[in-house]
């Protein structure tokens, strides 16, 4: 009884506050329709993945059971978990499990409703920012991007894959209006290190070389920016490298981690074998495969069309890319496409399981697909405004010219 009292709460909070971000946005009726629809899609996702983690096993059960093996799990309040990586789950997973009693899939839901939030949060950015909109075979990309099956199924379930793709994309929405939202930023960053030391590193360091290449801020607070941003990437890169269990960022480091972690995760079923390929086939495996030909079950196979998207929507960046479109961007898509550099190299450089790579890079690929859907739409409306210029000037010439026949003096009979 207590988990349906506490999923009804929610799910009327989240009802409600969907009204409340439309409004706040200025959008029209039809996006808080499909934000509804997209919350109820959600929620079929946490049912299946619940299904998916009973049936086919996952850290996911171990986090909310306190089942893992990485950490003692006989610790009687939950302060004593408190840490990163794994222990910080277990840290968040102790009062609604432990002490409440909350089930399983309860613990899905919750956490597929803080996914849901992420996703709502670009949903609502995109809506309001982008200049236009885009089809691919009659079928418009947006919305149509935020109803993929990977982008729910990776953040519908209990785990730091959550918690990381919520705190980032809450990260870009008060990076977005950093002026009013920085204190948002600090929270949402909390969250996103003490999931993953690194990402949280990655994204501070990205949305802070956004800011600073734009245009937004005075010089004067650029540098200050700078000298913050860089006592902060220092203070979080102690931590990065405690939790990785390395000394330095060099590239001998580095390489020999990402061997390392190659090398575990190369005995599962799905693994592919990456130690022959260079870093630009590395980076394709990781952005573009599963394809078909990879699918071992059923969100591989889905992800294949998905990776089919998203390798053709990426040769139009050559098409589309002008430094208007890069001066015009929003701020949350620069900052997130610095981030996804850095973090697409480190993960393409260590992962060889094909369904670890879907897992991965599903909290940082929106950006990347989003940076081109912004692209190609700004490209869009530029053609436009161009022909419309074009249509002004002739209208306009036309009309002088039609001018001068009246003004014309007809000759006498």
């Amino acid at each position: 009884m207590l988990d349906i009292v506490f999923i009804m709460i929610c799910l009327i909070a989240l009802v409600n506050s969907n009204q409340g971000i439309v409004n706040k946005f200025r959008l029209s009726a039809k996006y808080l329709d499909q934000l509804n629809l997209l919350l109820l899609y959600h929620l079929i996702f946490s049912l299946a993945f619940t299904w998916y983690i009973v049936d086919s096993g996952g850290d996911s059960y171990g986090y909310w059971k306190y089942l893992m093996q990485q950490v003692p799990v006989h610790f009687d309040t939950m302060w004593e978990f408190f840490g990163t990586s794994t222990t910080f789950i277990l840290w968040l997973n102790f009062y609604p499990s432990k002490v409440l009693g909350l089930e399983y899939i309860t613990g899905n839901i919750l956490y597929g409703f803080l996914g849901f939030i992420g996703i709502r949060y670009l949903f609502v950015m995109v809506a309001a920012l982008f200049p236009t909109n885009f089809k691919v075979l009659e079928i418009p990309i947006f919305p149509t991007i935020f109803f993929f099956p990977n982008l729910h199924f990776w953040t519908a379930g209990v785990g730091k894959d959550v918690i990381c793709f919520w705190g980032i994309a809450w990260f870009m929405y008060a990076v977005q209006n950093y002026k009013q939202r920085w204190w948002q930023g600090i929270i949402a960053l909390f969250f996103v290190y003490m999931a993953r030391p690194h990402m949280g590193l990655s994204i501070v360091a990205g949305s802070a070389m956004a800011i600073i290449l734009g245009s937004e801020i005075k010089v004067s607070y650029k540098l200050g920016l700078l000298v913050l941003a860089g006592i902060g990437s220092l203070y979080l890169a102690a931590g990065t490298l405690v939790f990785l269990e390395i000394e330095d960022f060099s590239f001998e480091t580095l390489d020999a981690l990402a061997s390392k972690k190659s090398g575990y995760l190369s005995i599962a079923n799905s693994s592919v074998d990456t130690s022959g390929y260079n870093i630009f086939m590395k980076i394709f495996t990781y952005m573009y495969r599963p394809l078909f030909f990879d699918s071992h079950n059923i969100m591989s196979f889905l992800s294949g069309f998905e990776n089919i998207l998203y390798l053709y929507l990426s040769f139009f960046i050559f098409r589309n890319w002008t430094p208007e479109a890069l001066r015009d961007m929003p701020v949350f898509i620069k900052a997130g496409m610095i981030s996804f550099v850095p973090i697409t190299l480190a993960f393409a450089s260590s992962l060889s399981n094909l369904g670890i790579i879907m897992r991965m890079k599903n909290m940082t690929m929106i950006y990347f697909l989003l940076f081109c859907f912004y692209l190609i739409v700004h490209s869009k409306k530029t053609r436009y405004l161009r022909a419309m210029d074009r249509l002004r000037f002739f209208q306009k010439r036309q009309a002088i010219i039609d001018s001068k026949k009246r003004e014309r003096p007809t000759s006498p009979i």
